[in-house]
């Protein structure tokens, strides 16, 4: 889970709670369940989403809201650990002898690309293979972004709609004294719902699935590498460096600190494809 989503959500809404109750009390957060204000901006605004999108993108931008709250972001050190172990075992035992731990890798990306790999593909039709993937995963992502984008424009807008409705529903019974407060609750409701959750909630999970977007795709693009050198033979030092030069110097840390970042993923590598050569002089 992205705890800083949850937080700055969460956050928020505490804020606005401890306000309302020191200012007005329990009472005070009566004038917010205003079910004709909610109606207005929520219903109003998914409508507006589906005239404009196709209803079966609407339908996914729960996932897309998943992915955003609740997908950790992916390991980059793990994944370059993996491909140093994979292009050591390679190097002792060839490709064929990756099938297992291929076949226990979590990421469908990688796993696909290594398995070219134990194919015998070229490494232009690996390129062009992965890099078509490339394509489809960032127009998946480029739609979720803009039924966010198109959510947190529209429910303000929606929210002004209610405000407007109310305000002409008061002036309609302004003779009737009892009722202006009720319908005025309606516009200022109204608008507090449309502002808040398209400020604060649709238009920032956008910009979290863009930054989300950016790191799977820069994950994938160090995964690339890491197959295009494992398909030309490059040494485990080799891939090592190339590898590591996309990283931070904390995420090569990581990497340094050993198995840690294939388990899980493909599996132990076997202690005998370990190579001697790393053996530390005096030990054994």
């Amino acid at each position: 889970m992205d705890i800083a989503t949850v937080m700055g959500i969460i956050a928020f809404l505490g804020m606005a709670f401890v306000t309302i109750l020191h200012s007005e009390g329990w009472a005070g957060f009566v004038p917010f369940a205003n079910l004709e204000a909610l109606l207005i901006v929520m219903g109003g605004t998914f409508c507006a989403t589906l005239v404009n999108f196709p209803l079966k993108q609407v339908v996914g931008v729960g996932k897309v809201i998943r992915k955003a709250l609740f997908e950790a972001p992916e390991d980059s050190a793990k994944i370059v650990g993996i491909f140093v172990k994979l292009s050591r075992k390679a190097k002792q035992e060839g490709f064929l002898a990756l099938q297992a731990d291929t076949d226990a890798l979590e990421d469908d990306f990688v796993k696909r690309g290594i398995q070219l790999v134990i194919d015998g593909a070229d490494q232009e039709f690996i390129r062009n293979m992965l890099d078509t993937e490339i394509g489809f995963i960032k127009e998946r992502h480029s739609v979720g972004g803009e039924v966010l984008h198109a959510l947190g424009m529209y429910a303000p807008v929606f929210g002004i709609v209610g405000t407007v409705l109310g305000m002409i529903l008061m002036l309609n019974s302004i003779e009737d004294v009892s009722a202006v407060p009720r319908r005025m609750a309606l516009c200022l409701a109204a608008a507090f719902y449309g502002m808040g959750s398209g400020y604060l909630i649709f238009v920032p999970m956008a910009g979290k699935l863009k930054r989300r977007s950016d790191e799977e795709l820069f994950v994938k693009e160090i995964a690339i590498r890491g197959i295009l050198l494992l398909q030309s033979g490059a040494a485990p030092s080799v891939v090592e460096s190339n590898l590591k030069a996309y990283l931070g110097p904390s995420e090569r840390a990581k990497v340094r600190t050993g198995d840690e970042a294939v388990e899980g993923e493909g599996g132990e590598v076997p202690a005998e494809a370990e190579s001697p050569a790393e053996t530390p002089p005096g030990e054994g």
